[in-house]
């Protein structure tokens, strides 16, 4: 087994969620090839999102995960395999999304399947997207005390 391939995989994968959560979006946008696709299950929009290429990707990112969103996702357990210059993964996610101005918290967990290729510029996501396996929303409102902080 190629270790410096697998490596390179998971610090993409470990890129990709750093970015989101930060909001680096032309940082995270070089994580994924031109015409990647992406499709995340949203059971709180009651639909799976499929997106085409990687400008809808970042755009919808950025749209819906601004500077007024905070958010932690934190993957872990990868099962990767590799195949020459192209590779697939499955990760266990945990993830959390915090809309102040809305006074809602979202939580879930889920399992991520991808696709990534090799081209000269390194590893890029192909495809990506999760299955959920449970997802819950609670209004902020239920718990009064309850403050959230940040350092950005």
């Amino acid at each position: 087994m190629d270790l410096v391939a697998l490596e390179e995989v998971r610090r993409l994968k470990y890129r990709y969620l750093r970015c989101v959560d930060l909001k680096l979006w032309d940082e995270f946008a070089e994580v994924f090839t031109e015409d990647a696709v992406a499709e995340y299950d949203t059971p709180v929009l009651d639909r799976t999102l499929r997106l085409e290429g990687r400008d809808a990707i970042v755009e919808y990112m950025r749209s819906n995960l601004g500077p007024d969103k905070i958010s932690a996702h934190t993957a872990g357990c990868p099962e990767i395999d590799l195949d020459g210059d192209r590779a697939t993964g499955v990760w266990s996610l945990d993830d959390t999304i915090i809309l102040p101005r809305d006074r809602l918290l979202i939580r879930g967990a889920a399992y991520y399947h991808d696709v990534y290729r090799r081209d000269g510029d390194g590893w890029k996501v192909e495809k990506t997207g999760h299955t959920r396996t449970y997802e819950y929303m609670v209004s902020l409102d239920d718990a009064p005390s309850l403050k959230f902080t940040t350092s950005h």
